[in-house]
C-alpha cells in the first residue's frame, strides 16, 4: 500500500478510545483493509481503501484511540508522533474526527488540538441514534458553525448517514479552504519556543512546533542532534512542560464548553434507563464478579463444545489427505516430509482456527454490547496488584481453552507493561492441550479413592494442576511488576457505554481479521518448527536408522507380530535411533534427578510441538502407536524400568513430577510463535520459555524428592 499512498488521498480516523472508530472504519472500507505494524513498533495499524461517489479512492488509516496529543501510553504516542511529523507516511491530508454524541464535551479536547495543527478536519458525530434514545439532542449545524468544520451525525452501528459522511469527506478533500480557527492562544513563553522551533526546523505551524518542544525526548523521528536543539530551546526559554500542558488543557475546556452548552440539549433529568438497571447488577461489588465468572464459564464451555466438531473435521481431513498422499506418492523421505512434516504442521495451524474464531466472536459480542468495559471496571483494582489490569482477566480465563487466542485477546490492554505481563503469564493457565497428559499420568499413579465421600484423589490432583497454574501466573505477574519499568502511567479512564445490539458486520470483520492474523503471522513459524521436529525424528546419525529397521524386522519375526504391531515396533526402534532419540539420551543426565528416563526425554522434546504430543510419542515409544489406547499405554508404562537400576520409572513421585513439569513448562511452539508476533521480538518468547522451563524444572525436582 506504500506505492498507492503516494498517489491516493490519505485520510486518518482519529478519536478517543471507545468512540466507535473501528466500526466506522469497517463501514467505510469493508474487506478492502489490512492490518500491519507501525515501523519499529508492535502497535497495530489498520489501513483500508474507501471509495467516493465519483469513483475516486483513498487510503483510510485507523489511528489508535487517544484522549489528547499529550499522550500517556504507547498507543497514544503513535498518534502524537504521526501528527507532529508531516514527513510521516501516515500523515493525513484529511482527518475524520469521530466523537461520541452522548459524551460530546469529553471529545472536544483532542478535536481543538487537531484544528490548531491546520489539518483539514471534519467531525463524524457517532452514536447519534443512541443520544436521541436517551433524550440528548445535538445541533450539528451549531457545532459546524462554531467549530468551522463540517459535522455529520451518523451511527456506526446501523450505518445511518455513512454515505453522507463519504460525500462530505470528498467535498472537504477537494476544497482548498478549511478552518483555520485556532482555539488556544499561546502564552508568551510558548510563542517564543514555537518561533524558535519553527526557525530551526522550517515549520510553519506554531502549535506543531510547540508539540515538538513538549515531546522531543521520545519522538522517534527526531535525531539526537534535533533533540539537543529542542532541549536547548526549552531550557533557554524556560518551558515547564507539564505546567503548560495543564494550563493549555484547562484553557481549551473553558473555550469549548460554551459551544457544547449551546449545541447540546439535555433532558432536565435523565430517566432511569435499561443500562442503569442492568449496571446495578453487573457492576455490583459482589454480584458483578460472580456474573462475570458465570459468563466466562459459558464462553469457556462454548469454546470446548462448539469447536469440537470443526476441529475433528479438520483433523479428519488432514488424516484422510495424509492417507491418500501416502498411497499415491512413492516410498521416499520426501513423501514423509510432506505427510508427517508439512501436513502435520498445517494441521497444527488450522486446527486452532475454530477455537480462535469462537473466542473472538464471543469476546467481540461482549465488547460490542458494552459488557467488557464493565469487566475492566470491576477487576481493574485487584489485577493491578499483580501487574495487570481488568482486561487481563479475559485472557487468563480464555487460556483455559488455549493460550494462543487468549494471548491474542490481550491486545485490548492499552498499557504496554500490563499487556506484556498478561502475555507472559497466560501460558501458565492449564489449557486443553494439557488434558491428555493429565489423564494419562493421573490415571497411572494416583489412586482412585474417595476423599470426604465426594471427591477422589484423582479429581483433586486434576484440580490442583489448574490451581498451580493460576498461582504461578499471579506470582510471576507480581514479580514482573517489580522488575519491569516503564514511564507509562497506569490508571483507569474508561467510559461505560450504553448496552446495545452488536453490529454484526463489524463483528464478522473482526473475527476474520483475528483468524487471518494467526494463520499468516504465527502459522509460518509453526510450519517451520514442525518440519524441524519431523527431521529430528526421521533421521539419525550414520546408519543408525537402517540398523534399527533391521533389528525391528528381526524382533517382529521372532515375536510373530502382525503388520500393525510390526509397524509400531519399527516406529519405536527408529525413534530411539533418531536424532530425537539421541537428544533424549543426551539430556537424560539432566532429567534423571526428576525421575525421568531417556524415553521421557524424547517426549519432552517432541512435546515442544504441542503438549498433547506427549501421549502420541509415548505410545510410539511403547509400540502402541497405531492404537494410542490410554489404558494399554498406562499398563506398559507401569512395567517400564530404568536400564541401569531396574527400578520402576513411573512411580507416584515421577508421575507427580511430570504433572508439575507439564503444568508449568512452556511446551507449545504455537504459543511461542504468537508471543513473538505480539511482542515483535524473539527476546520475550525466549525469556518466557527460559523462566517457565526453569520454574517447571525446580518445582518438579522438589515434588519428586518429596514423594520419592
Amino acid at each position: 500500500m506504500s506505492e498507492a499512498r503516494d498517489k491516493l488521498l490519505n485520510i486518518a480516523l482519529v478519536g478517543n478510545p471507545n468512540c466507535g472508530k473501528s466500526t466506522i472504519f469497517n463501514q467505510l472500507t469493508g474487506l478492502r483493509q489490512k492490518t500491519g505494524n507501525f515501523p519499529g513498533i508492535t502497535v497495530e495499524i489498520k489501513e483500508g481503501r474507501m471509495q467516493f461517489p465519483s469513483g475516486r479512492q483513498a487510503i483510510l488509516t485507523d489511528l489508535p484511540g487517544t484522549y489528547s496529543l499529550y499522550p500517556t501510553s504507547s498507543d497514544e504516542k503513535i498518534v502524537a508522533s504521526v501528527l507532529t511529523n508531516p514527513k510521516d507516511a501516515h500523515y493525513p491530508n484529511v482527518v475524520i474526527y469521530v466523537a461520541d454524541a452522548t459524551h460530546l464535551e469529553k471529545h472536544l479536547l483532542l478535536l481543538t488540538q487537531l484544528l490548531d495543527l491546520d489539518i483539514p478536519v471534519m467531525m463524524a458525530l457517532n452514536m447519534s441514534d443512541t443520544a436521541e434514545e436517551i433524550g440528548i439532542k445535538v445541533n450539528a449545524g451549531v457545532l459546524a458553525d462554531r467549530l468551522g468544520i463540517p459535522v455529520v451525525a451518523i451511527s456506526g452501528r446501523t450505518g445511518a448517514n455513512i454515505q453522507k459522511l463519504i460525500a462530505e469527506i470528498e467535498k472537504l478533500s477537494d476544497s482548498t479552504a478549511f478552518s483555520e480557527k485556532h482555539f488556544y492562544p499561546l502564552q508568551e513563553v510558548e510563542k517564543q519556543v514555537a518561533e524558535a522551533v519553527c526557525l530551526n526546523f522550517s515549520l510553519t505551524n506554531a502549535y506543531q512546533a510547540l508539540l515538538l518542544a513538549h515531546h522531543y525526548e521520545w519522538l522517534p523521528f527526531l535525531s539526537e542532534q534535533n533533540q539537543e536543539t529542542l532541549r536547548a530551546i526549552v531550557q533557554d526559554k524556560g518551558l515547564a512542560s507539564l505546567r503548560f500542558q495543564v494550563d493549555e488543557t484547562l484553557d481549551r475546556y473553558d473555550r469549548f464548553t460554551p459551544i457544547v452548552q449551546e449545541a447540546v440539549q439535555r433532558p432536565p433529568q435523565f430517566p432511569s434507563t435499561p443500562t442503569d438497571q442492568i449496571d446495578a447488577v453487573v457492576t455490583h461489588r459482589w454480584w458483578g464478579p460472580l456474573l462475570f465468572f458465570f459468563v466466562m464459564l459459558l464462553v469457556f464451555q462454548a469454546i470446548y463444545d462448539w469447536s469440537t466438531v470443526p476441529m475433528d473435521w479438520i483433523e479428519q481431513f488432514f488424516a484422510q489427505l495424509n492417507v491418500w498422499l501416502t498411497d499415491i506418492l512413492p516410498v521416499h523421505w520426501s513423501t514423509d516430509l510432506i505427510t508427517d512434516g508439512i501436513l502435520a504442521g498445517l494441521s497444527g495451524i488450522l486446527v486452532f482456527i475454530p477455537q480462535i474464531a469462537i473466542l473472538f466472536f464471543l469476546i467481540t459480542v461482549l465488547e460490542e454490547i458494552g459488557y467488557m468495559a464493565r469487566v475492566v471496571f470491576i477487576f481493574d483494582k485487584t489485577m493491578r496488584r499483580f501487574g495487570m489490569n481488568g482486561r487481563s482477566v479475559v485472557s487468563l480465563i480464555s487460556g483455559g481453552a488455549c493460550a494462543v487466542p487468549a494471548i491474542m485477546s490481550s491486545r485490548t490492554i492499552g498499557n504496554w507493561k500490563e499487556r506484556l505481563i498478561t502475555t507472559m503469564v497466560t501460558p501458565f493457565i492449564s489449557c486443553s492441550a494439557r488434558l491428555p497428559v493429565y489423564a494419562v499420568l493421573i490415571g497411572l499413579a494416583v489412586p482412585d479413592k474417595r476423599v470426604f465421600w465426594i471427591f477422589s484423589w484423582q479429581s483433586l490432583t486434576f484440580g490442583s494442576m489448574y490451581a498451580l497454574g493460576v498461582v504461578a501466573a499471579f506470582a510471576s505477574g507480581y514479580l514482573m511488576k517489580k522488575v519491569l519499568h516503564t514511564r507509562e502511567s497506569s490508571y483507569l479512564a474508561i467510559e461505560l457505554p450504553v448496552y446495545r445490539i452488536p453490529h454484526w458486520r463489524n463483528l464478522w470483520l473482526t473475527v476474520w481479521e483475528k483468524v487471518g492474523a494467526f494463520v499468516i503471522g504465527a502459522g509460518k513459524i509453526i510450519l517451520v518448527i514442525s518440519m524441524v521436529l519431523w527431521a529430528l525424528a526421521r533421521f539419525g546419525p550414520g546408519d543408525a536408522m537402517a540398523q534399527a529397521a533391521t533389528k525391528a524386522r528381526q524382533e517382529a519375526q521372532k515375536q510373530q507380530l502382525n503388520q500393525t504391531e510390526a509397524a509400531d515396533l519399527l516406529a519405536a526402534y527408529q525413534l530411539e535411533a533418531s536424532y530425537a532419540g539421541y537428544l533424549g539420551k543426551v539430556i537424560e543426565p539432566a532429567i534423571r534427578p526428576l525421575g525421568y528416563d531417556w524415553k521421557i526425554g524424547i517426549a519432552l522434546i517432541a512435546s515442544f510441538a504441542a503438549r498433547e504430543v506427549f501421549v502420541g510419542t509415548m505410545s510410539t515409544i511403547y509400540s502402541i502407536g497405531s492404537s494410542e489406547d490410554a489404558f494399554i499405554l498406562r499398563e506398559k508404562m507401569k512395567k517400564a524400568r530404568f536400564e541401569d537400576s531396574g527400578t520402576p520409572v513411573y512411580t507416584l513421585a515421577t508421575a507427580l513430577s511430570l504433572l508439575v513439569f507439564y503444568a508449568l513448562a512452556m511446551q507449545c511452539m504455537s504459543t511461542m510463535a504468537v508471543v513473538k508476533r505480539e511482542t515483535g521480538s524473539w527476546k520475550w518468547p525466549l525469556l518466557q520459555f527460559s523462566y517457565m522451563s526453569l520454574m517447571a524444572y525446580l518445582l518438579a525436582w522438589v515434588v519428586y524428592n518429596v514423594f520419592a
